[in-house]
């Protein structure tokens, strides 16, 4: 039998260790006090949002809901490397990007909640609604940024996606127009080691995800997924470099899912506390925090406060949502079709008479 495909991999780009400690020298935005402050900020805030979803969800209030737990500097990362004019496409654990895109808390809820309501955010009307079939935004991806790059748009599509969107067909052959057009696409992989219940290992032989950017003649970066400040610096570099046609790139991001794959999930079911245990010491809120208590003194009650803040916009943006009037059974046909086919509005008819 022929041995699989060794290559030398790289260190994952890190500039803050698990434990708070800084590598080598920090990028010009990370020197700054209240830049770090602000991206803290945005990672507690996306795990308060986290809690209270599931907390809904699992009261009824909410329907199933993908966590971001041990994520958060994925997506806070990456939306803080895009221009507003950009396009992200997200999958369904970038919470905080859609936050810091403009998307309004209750919106989101709105959107778990089930409600077609919660896609049509006027705040970032440009960026694409949550994409739950795995790996199919990259396709769309791929399509707007070719349309990008026709009309002369100094403009770049962002999406997101999970390790085992890689294995699909749609990522692969995104890629490949990505690599052969020049198209100003970046894909981000958030590699959290586990397809629901699947092991990364058990759904890929290559040893990175990022050296399947090779095949596609794009370039491939490793990051520490759980460093918000290497995850914006790698993100924004390809960002950079996709605006003034250089191309695309494909960033792995290595982190690890902390909780289930959604709350229709139960991960006791195929992963023990003795394997989990170890990556809560190199999630990223703590690890940042430790930074700013060490650096910037960062203080307790600053801390207590930035929690009790968190808390009472999510509680509000909760109360919001659950105060707004449903829909009624009509408007399950109204998101479908600009003009409803003929078999449909006899249904939509029947259901509006009752």
């Amino acid at each position: 039998m022929v041995d699989r495909v060794q290559i030398k991999v790289p260190e994952p780009l890190r500039f803050v260790a698990p434990g708070g400690e800084v590598i080598g020298v920090l990028p010009d935005f990370a020197q700054d006090h209240n830049t770090l402050v602000s991206m803290y900020r945005a990672m507690v805030l996306t795990r308060a949002f986290d809690t209270k979803a599931i907390a809904l969800q699992r009261t009824g209030r909410l329907g199933t809901y993908g966590s971001s737990l041990g994520q958060e500097a994925v997506g806070i990362g990456s939306a803080l490397a895009m221009r507003a004019e950009d396009v992200f496409l997200p999958s369904f654990r970038e919470h905080g990007a859609q936050m810091l895109r403009g998307v309004p808390l209750e919106g989101l809820f709105l959107f778990w909640g089930g409600d077609e309501r919660g896609n049509a955010f006027a705040e970032a009307v440009q960026d694409f609604p949550v994409c739950i079939p795995v790996a199919s935004q990259f396709p769309h991806a791929a399509g707007v940024a070719l349309a990008m790059a026709q009309r002369g748009e100094p403009r770049v599509a962002v999406a997101v996606a999970g390790d085992g969107a890689t294995s699909k067909g749609d990522f692969y052959e995104a890629l490949n127009l990505v690599g052969v057009w020049r198209l100003p696409a970046v894909f981000v992989i958030n590699n959290n080691q586990w397809a629901i219940s699947v092991r990364r290992t058990d759904q890929s032989a290559a040893q990175t995800l990022a050296q399947k950017a090779v095949a596609a003649g794009v370039p491939g970066t490793i990051v520490d997924g759980n460093d918000v400040i290497a995850v914006r610096a790698a993100v924004a570099e390809a960002v950079d470099n996709a605006r003034v046609g250089k191309g695309g790139c494909l960033i792995e991001c290595q982190t690890y899912r902390l909780g289930d794959h959604t709350t229709a999930d139960d991960a006791s079911r195929y992963r023990d506390d003795e394997e989990v245990s170890p990556h809560w010491q190199e999630e990223p809120i703590a690890r940042l925090r430790k930074l700013l208590v060490a650096d910037h003194g960062w203080s307790r009650q600053e801390e207590k406060a930035l929690l009790q803040d968190s808390d009472t916009r999510v509680n509000a943006a909760a109360e919001a949502y659950l105060a707004i009037e449903p829909e009624p059974a009509r408007a399950m046909f109204d998101h479908l079709y600009a003009e409803l086919p003929v078999d449909l509005a006899f249904q939509a008819e029947d259901v509006t008479n009752g």
